[in-house]
């Protein structure tokens, strides 16, 4: 069952989050981590900026099929003025849906570069130069199950919707990191006055 005060505040701040200026770069990671709806296997797509660490693009499904991760990218790429073709470099996993994906965004005069880095070693010189991308992602990741796992997983698509859409106001608006020497990734005027944390 999901509360009302957090079904409420997701649907408040989900614009915000969705339309912000991020002023991405053109290093793009993205990965899918497994979650619980109901006791069934669910999946949460996350794209961010791999340099500025915001999230750009996240979406929840039940599949890892190309639908959802299509959702995700466009959302990611909608975070930019003007789209940077094929300077903009598109880091991900083995997965082939990006791949395809790759190709009907190209379809539509949205190009880019796509690098799959495949397995958990560097064992080909693609690895070795983009590891560090896919490692970004996968603390991500590893940061956002750590939220999930007190929930004992989603007794609904609108409770993983609803947390998955807080997460990422909290990561990108009032979490500390340490890319940014303990402050928030994208400081916002109005909540650098307010003392604690439950408050903002």
């Amino acid at each position: 069952m999901v509360s009302k005060y957090a079904k409420t505040a997701a649907t408040l701040v989900k614009p915000f989050v969705d339309n912000f200026d991020y002023k991405p770069t053109k290093y793009l990671a993205a990965d899918e981590t497994y979650i619980k709806v109901k006791g069934v296997r669910h999946y949460v797509w996350f794209i961010m900026d791999a340099i500025k660490k915001s999230i750009l693009g996240y979406q929840v499904s039940d599949s890892r099929d190309i639908g959802p991760c299509i959702l995700a990218m466009r959302m990611a790429f909608d975070k930019y003025r003007e789209f940077p073709g094929k300077t903009l470099n598109f880091v991900a996993d083995g997965n082939p849906v990006y791949k395809l994906a790759k190709q009907l965004f190209a379809l539509k005069g949205m190009d880019f570069e796509l690098t799959q880095v495949i397995g958990l070693t560097n064992d080909d010189p693609i690895s070795t130069e983009f590891r560090w991308l896919k490692q970004i992602i996968e603390r991500l990741n590893r940061t956002f199950k750590f939220s999930y796992q007190k929930t004992n997983g989603y007794g609904s698509g609108q409770g993983s919707n609803t947390h998955v859409a807080l997460f990422v106001a909290y990561y990108n608006f009032l979490r500390p990191h340490t890319y940014t020497y303990w402050e928030p990734l994208n400081p916002i005027s109005e909540l650098e006055a307010i003392p604690n944390m439950p408050v903002k």
